[in-house]
């Protein structure tokens, strides 16, 4: 008999609510982390006064009570929704570039339209359109996949066809001649780490209707309140953790899972393994290279790693209103030029016109940082390559060189906030790489490209028999996405246990 029913490595979003989902099914389970704490990217770390949130800048997918959303009522079903207090955020984004232009859109459709049709009126009856197909389109993807409607046609859904494997360029390019509309329009590649020449419409779309149809939230005590909720319940209905252990070897024998052998030396035997780490780690690493199915070598041959993140963490000492912070969420905008090729930021150390977004959750949450302070958390993609060719000797020289470009920056927009900083915390790719365990710091997986976008999504499975996965590796990235897909494996091993 084995030691456990499913071995969960990794206590990342997805990891905490398949652990917790299994569970409460009665299932016997362990979670092992490499941390000392549960969340991955959904964490918090303490400098000084403030305690920082690492990742999460705008919960999707909640709702209201009186209208939920679908994460809403997956974190009902986990039994934690009570032990959590969400704050609707008022703005959808602010953005603001250094030739003084800014804007802000509130959460309501026709307000971000009459918002943008007033800046650009020469453009007023594309941006109607636009939002008409914006709308449309994610009521197709809706109906068709989220539903799945049996009857889902190209003769039914039209634009769903039409516009499926369009990248964000070429459908604003057809409606838009402005190139600073065009910009404004698609600065939330930023949460999906494409650029709009390779980012699917249907990212778009979707994550605008999320954000219009059911609101951002901040969540009270940041993402590590999340965690640690997910991490409680699963501990109420038996399961069992292991902090500081990370999983070093899945023994596989004869094509199925047998074990798992811990850092500690720890042989633990398992029925089945959900692996929460990414399919790089998880085949080449802990199960080994001889063990690799071919029709996998093929598929993560043909993928390509994500971006990784700069990210200064920066503690001052005033409220946001006093340095000019009125939204909670800022991008900064240096360029409007969508010709450029936005590889080159990306690929590059320093910090010079790369989209900046800057979240402040103390303007949705006064009490998130102590009285008469506020905290601001403010982040570029950055590929990790660059960085793992820094000489050891130069690391942080060079580290506080581009933290310093980044400050500059911000300071073209909020002149104060130099002058005000009590605590500052860099992270860079390397940094994301050595806590999160990631190849090359990636913070979103895969790379979702329009020829890798949901439509060709590989899942969960494997072809090794007992072994599934969940997380931002075998599905879309981001808090909501990762929470619903670590539910949506655990049922499927349920299903597969009997």
């Amino acid at each position: 008999m084995s030691d456990y029913d499913v071995v969960v490595v990794g206590a990342g979003n997805a990891g905490l609510t398949a652990s917790t989902t299994l569970a409460q099914n009665g299932l016997k389970i362990l979670l092992l982390e490499r941390h000392n704490i549960p969340g991955g990217c959904a964490t918090s770390f303490r400098r000084g006064r403030f305690e920082f949130e690492v990742a999460l800048h705008q919960l999707s997918g909640l709702g209201a009570p009186e209208k939920p959303g679908p994460l809403r009522a997956t974190l009902d079903k986990l039994g934690v929704l009570g032990d959590l207090e969400f704050v609707q955020m008022s703005d959808l984004y602010s953005l603001s570039m250094p030739d003084g232009f800014s804007l802000t859109f509130k959460t309501d459709l026709d307000q971000i339209a009459a918002t943008l049709k007033e800046k650009f009126p020469h453009q007023r009856d594309e941006i109607k359109r636009f939002f008409d197909l914006m709308s449309g389109y994610a009521a197709d993807m809706l109906g068709a996949f989220i539903f799945r409607d049996p009857e889902a046609s190209r003769e039914k859904y039209p634009r769903l066809y039409q516009y499926a494997f369009r990248p964000v360029k070429s459908v604003l390019e057809e409606f838009f001649t402005d190139p600073l509309l065009k910009a404004v329009l698609s600065v939330y590649w930023g949460y999906l780490g494409v650029p709009p020449d390779r980012l699917a419409f249907a990212y778009l779309a979707m994550l605008f209707f999320v954000y219009v149809e059911f609101k951002p939230y901040h969540l009270k005590g940041g993402s590590q309140a999340l965690s640690n909720a997910l991490l409680n319940k699963f501990l109420s209905h038996g399961g069992e953790v292991r902090f500081n252990c990370a999983a070093e070897k899945i023994v596989v024998r004869d094509g199925q899972v047998k074990a798992v052998v811990t850092e500690h030396g720890d042989t633990i035997t398992t029925r089945r393994v959900l692996s929460n780490a990414s399919q790089i780690m998880t085949y080449v690493r802990m199960i080994g290279p001889e063990h690799l199915p071919e029709e996998m070598r093929r598929v993560m041959g043909s993928r390509k790693i994500s971006t990784s993140a700069f990210t200064l963490y920066v503690g001052f000492d005033r409220e946001p209103d006093e340095l000019g912070l009125t939204a909670s969420t800022n991008f900064l905008l240096a360029s409007t030029d969508l010709e450029r090729n936005p590889y080159d930021g990306l690929n590059r150390l320093e910090i010079e016109d790369e989209l900046l977004v800057l979240s402040c959750y103390d303007v949705a949450d006064p009490d998130f940082s102590p009285p008469g302070a506020c905290q601001a958390n403010i982040v570029t993609l950055k590929y990790g390559d660059p960085w793992l060719r820094v000489p050891p000797a130069q690391y942080a020289e060079v580290k506080f060189r581009c933290a310093e470009g980044m400050l500059k920056r911000i300071e073209q927009i909020w002149p104060e906030t130099r002058n005000h900083i009590e605590e500052l915390e860099v992270g860079t790719p390397l940094t994301h790489m050595r806590y999160l365990g990631t190849p090359r710091g990636s913070v979103y997986g895969y790379e979702q490209q329009t020829k890798d976008s949901l439509f060709f999504q590989p899942g969960g499975g494997s072809p090794i028999q007992g072994l599934n996965f969940a997380g931002g590796w075998t599905g879309d990235c981001g808090f909501q996405p990762t929470l619903e897909a670590g539910v949506a494996a655990a049922r499927s091993i349920i299903k597969q246990l009997g």
